[in-house]
């Protein structure tokens, strides 16, 4: 599959994919997920509070409160009108349990900032609900996001970055093949602190078919 010239002026797009366990979506955020997305992040602060970003000024992981949720949701949007980020809700409708159930917020997948030009690259970062975790919807959820970019953004080069102790995220690139690139020392702030992180990537030339594909 030959990768669409690179495009920053494409609108932000709902992305669906059939799993064994169900529907994933990723959906483009708004204000309206609002209250949604503030729950889901309440349930989960103890859950990602190792993993949040912060910064030398506020180095305390902050409870998520409604003003601050709406300010981020309005940024996000913004930003994706501008082509520069795609910040994306991650949703799940459950169908190996007999019944039709809605989708629910799970999680979610932030690309940018997509940068043009001579590099033609972007990094992705994502967190997903705990109750939902070890399932595959992340992977699944990183590698439909990376095909769009790819095939669809024109994309050359995505790259990951996670902490050494992170598990989970590290398992998602694992089994994606993203390569690995080196460490970068002191790289983010996180929950109070400069973290290494382990970088990852993936260029057009290494993806194939895609990679979804790859899980298939």
């Amino acid at each position: 599959m030959a990768p669409n010239p690179f495009r920053t002026s494409v609108r932000p797009v709902t992305l669906t994919a059939e799993l064994p366990a169900g529907q994933i979506w990723l959906r483009p955020c708004t204000p309206g997920d609002e209250h949604g997305y503030l729950a889901l992040r309440r349930t989960n602060q103890d859950w990602l509070a190792p993993w949040d970003a912060t910064t030398p000024e506020s180095p305390v992981v902050a409870e998520p409160t409604q003003a601050g949720v709406r300010k981020m949701l309005r940024t996000m949007a913004r930003h994706a009108r501008a082509g520069t980020h795609l910040p994306w809700l991650l949703w799940f409708r459950e169908t190996d349990t007999g019944t039709d159930t809605a989708h629910q917020m799970v999680g979610q997948v932030t690309v940018g900032p997509i940068i043009g030009g001579s590099a033609r690259t972007t990094s992705i970062g994502y967190w997903l609900d705990q109750g939902h975790a070890g399932r595959g919807l992340m992977t699944s959820a990183v590698a439909l996001a990376c095909d769009h970019l790819f095939f669809e953004r024109g994309l050359h080069r995505v790259e990951i970055n996670i902490r050494p102790e992170n598990t989970p995220s590290l398992r998602v690139v694992e089994k994606l093949g993203f390569r690995e690139e080196g460490l970068r020392r002191r790289y983010l702030h996180i929950a109070g602190e400069w973290t290494d992180h382990r970088s990852f990537a993936l260029t057009s030339e290494e993806v194939g078919p895609g990679l979804l594909a790859r899980l298939m």
